[in-house]
């Protein structure tokens, strides 16, 4: 995409959840419609671009005569799919040092996204964990289900804890059928059951997106002077100065992270991570990359 990207502060000042999440939306696919290297057929729920060894059958030659560009007719079985999304409610979602908190904005990503999906047609759930699952909404496409993922994520609440692998795991007992899982997360918690849980979806079939939603504080570490700093999981307490501490604080975060990028990576789940101030768009971008990938 080379048109402009929305201003999360435009977005995020707006009260009303799914206004959000539709503005997100029809800027995306604005964004799309301008761009001349946009990578996604707009229709991307109903045609893919040609590959070598596709059967040349299934070629759109209507396609093909007014855009001089070669797409393949998707199945119905193709461009229907069955998702999950699951958001992280833990206390440590809360944080911000913007004018709006992580779970605001992974509410938003994950309200976007459902917007998307509903759009084409697919069946999207919900569930909400922090150490435990406490929300579970099942895939449906039907009248008056968008409507109830709205209203869950208005207010989601929040938890305490953090452990994706609890959602994972439960989620790969729930999905009976191959479809794709998202999880929206910090992913501030042990890596390890965060792998054991995407390689036992993986091992199910089922497609992975994960999104890292951290505030850009948590990145950079840059604050004014010392101060007491509080784990809003554990509450405990650590009176630090920023500068002094910056340099470990940057290191331990990158060691992290690699270790999150490789457990992803295994388990062949699509990363991305997303600072609370970059625009909303990034992560529909990188959902129909993911399905693209699929494809």
């Amino acid at each position: 995409m080379t048109a402009e990207l929305m201003n999360p502060a435009v977005i995020m000042s707006i009260r009303s959840l799914e206004m959000r999440a539709k503005l997100v939306v029809d800027g995306f696919r604005t964004g799309l419609n301008r761009s001349p290297k946009h990578g996604f057929s707009v229709e991307f729920s109903e045609y893919r671009q040609y590959a070598q060894g596709d059967d040349p059958r299934f070629l759109d030659w209507k396609l093909f005569a007014r855009t001089d560009r070669s797409y393949i007719r998707l199945f119905e079985d193709e461009t229907n799919l069955r998702c999950c999304i699951l958001l992280d409610i833990s206390s440590s979602m809360t944080f911000s040092s913007v004018g709006w908190n992580k779970l605001q904005y992974a509410s938003t990503v994950a309200a976007s996204l459902a917007w998307l999906m509903n759009r084409q047609g697919d069946a999207v759930g919900l569930t909400l964990f922090d150490d435990h699952v406490r929300t579970v909404i099942p895939p449906r496409y039907r009248p008056g289900h968008f409507r109830r993922l709205m209203t869950t994520l208005e207010d989601p609440g929040t938890g305490v804890l953090t452990d994706p692998a609890a959602a994972l795991e439960d989620i790969a007992r729930r999905l009976r059928k191959r479809g794709l899982v998202i999880l929206i997360s910090d992913l501030l918690s042990p890596v390890q059951k965060l792998g054991d849980g995407l390689r036992m979806l993986r091992g199910c079939l089922h497609d992975l997106v994960v999104f890292q939603i951290l505030d850009p504080a948590e990145l950079t570490l840059l604050f004014d002077g010392p101060r007491l700093f509080e784990d809003l999981e554990s509450e405990q307490q650590i009176f630090a100065d920023p500068d002094v501490v910056r340099s470990e604080y940057l290191q331990r975060l990158e060691d992290h992270n690699r270790m999150v990028r490789e457990e992803c990576e295994t388990a062949g789940a699509s990363l991305r991570l997303l600072a609370t101030d970059q625009p909303l768009e990034l992560s529909l971008a990188e959902f129909l990359q993911a399905r693209r990938q699929r494809r």
